[in-house]
């Protein structure tokens, strides 16, 4: 789990889809509570427009006549009767009878409102309510009802009880557990967050795509200093990111270019005045030193030869073709034994690799010309491991400390016990060897054996999988 949230899109993901179904929830939340509140006063404006209508009603004819008039009040959903006081007739459900003075309901503010500050109003409210007619037993009893005492213009007081319009059936559908309402309500949430996950989803991709794109690109210019410069499209950001970054690897290009070139031509001009001193040393006549200078010359010799091969190991303009890797291996380790060297060859791939020819030859050279060197012979096989090419070179020499198996690789290092300037030995060859690995997409390892000796190891991704010929 620690590892899926550490994505960047999996956050952003989680972020805006927390995000929206909170904000959705609390909306809905709110805009309920609206929505009741509403409903709530458009109910008390109903019951105060009934109010009104009977209290206008009976407020304007004598008091003798007043009860035969709200005899008949039954027949519009409410019951009416004059009182003496307000804990007459109380229904043993309604709540206790409030103050006229304190009462602050909204139903009492609204009839205070219409039918004038100088009346005595005051509201209860009833659980259960009976059937307005006692002829109608079998009648429903309504959930709540409301009982109004209002003092009439000559002070008479007069009980209402309005029988409140119960709740719409897609409202007591939606409350009851398990009702069809309340399972449409469940599906109607899951297509919701379904549908939020998708956005969410889609953002967190759109957002993270460039990301990708560059830790995509930087991986490649490690490998590739040449490859192609990233799409400079997208938004502000993302181009201006994309143009520092195409920036960053024009200079590390130019800085490389400048450098290769430098040592290329230094080390090329070194060889004219080489030459020149070879010539003039014939013409010393004492041969002990004759022979001294000229294997000083022959070490500068050198030296200048293998810093031309590290600049052209830093060079890819050499073409990239398909090579049989089994007969390029072939030919070097023939032109070794033809040499002298004690080198043997086993194993096959009949595998293709793209690779500049002149390069990977000088690798594998190196390297064996090191192990015949170093180790006195090279025993060097091939084969396919893990879809990778595997070619191992071991010798049978003293081996390399553990603690300086990677320093080996740093330019002009060398091991004091073997590489030193009396074995010919500058320091290049296996930085040489490893440049040209890492830019064929490679790599290139170095372990003691158990038995005794060194061995190198080259990885290659071949072209194609293995095929028979």
């Amino acid at each position: 789990m620690k590892n899926f949230l550490g994505s960047i899109g999996n956050r952003i993901f989680f972020l805006l889809l927390g995000g929206i179904v909170v904000a959705v929830f609390a909306t809905n939340w709110l805009a309920g509570n609206e929505r009741r509140n509403t409903l709530r006063e458009l109910r008390f404006q109903h019951l105060a427009d009934r109010v009104e209508q009977i209290v206008q009603a009976v407020d304007n004819i004598p008091p003798a006549q007043r009860p035969i008039v709200l005899q008949a009040a039954s027949n519009f959903g409410f019951e009416a009767r004059m009182v003496a006081d307000m804990n007459d007739a109380i229904g043993p459900n309604a709540s206790p009878s409030p103050s006229p003075s304190t009462s602050t309901s909204p139903l009492t503010e609204m009839l205070q409102a219409r039918l004038g500050e100088d009346r005595k109003i005051a509201v209860q409210r009833e659980s259960e309510c009976p059937p307005l007619r006692t002829d109608d037993a079998r009648a429903p009893r309504r959930d709540t009802c409301r009982v109004i005492y209002i003092s009439l213009h000559d002070q008479a007081l007069m009980r209402l009880r309005l029988h409140q319009p119960g709740e719409p059936p897609a409202l007591r559908a939606r409350a009851g557990p398990g009702g069809p309402a309340s399972l449409f309500g469940l599906q109607y949430i899951l297509l919701f967050l379904v549908l939020i996950a998708m956005l969410a989803w889609l953002v967190a991709r759109m957002a993270t795509r460039p990301i990708r794109q560059l830790a995509q690109a930087a991986s490649r210019l490690g490998s590739d200093i040449d490859h192609a410069p990233l799409a400079e499209t997208g938004p502000t950001e993302i181009r201006q990111a994309a143009h520092a970054f195409n920036a960053m690897q024009a200079r590390i290009r130019r800085q490389i270019q400048h450098r290769t070139h430098m040592l290329a031509a230094i080390t090329h001009d070194l060889q004219t005045p080489l030459t020149r001193m070879r010539l003039r040393l014939e013409k010393v006549s004492d041969p002990g030193l004759q022979q001294k200078l000229i294997d000083d010359l022959g070490v500068m010799h050198g030296m200048v030869r293998e810093g031309l091969d590290l600049a052209r190991s830093m060079d890819s303009s050499e073409k990239i073709q398909a090579l049989d890797i089994d007969s390029l291996l072939d030919s070097v380790c023939a032109d070794a034994a033809d040499a002298g060297q004690d080198v043997a060859l086993q194993g096959s791939t009949r595998a293709f690799v793209m690779a500049q020819p002149g390069a990977l030859r000088r690798c594998l050279t190196n390297l064996i010309d090191n192990a015949c060197k170093y180790g006195k012979s090279a025993r060097v096989s091939i084969a396919l491991e893990q879809q990778k090419i595997a070619i191992r070179i071991r010798d049978q020499g003293p081996g390399i400390p553990e603690s300086e198996l990677e320093a080996v690789f740093e330019p002009f290092y060398r091991l004091e016990a073997s590489r030193s300037r009396d074995t010919g030995g500058t320091g290049l060859g296996l930085t040489i060897a490893l440049n040209i690995a890492e830019n064929h997409h490679g790599q290139l390892r170095l372990r003691n054996l158990a038995e005794g000796g060194l061995e190198v190891l080259l990885e290659l991704p071949p072209m194609t999988p293995a095929r028979n010929r």
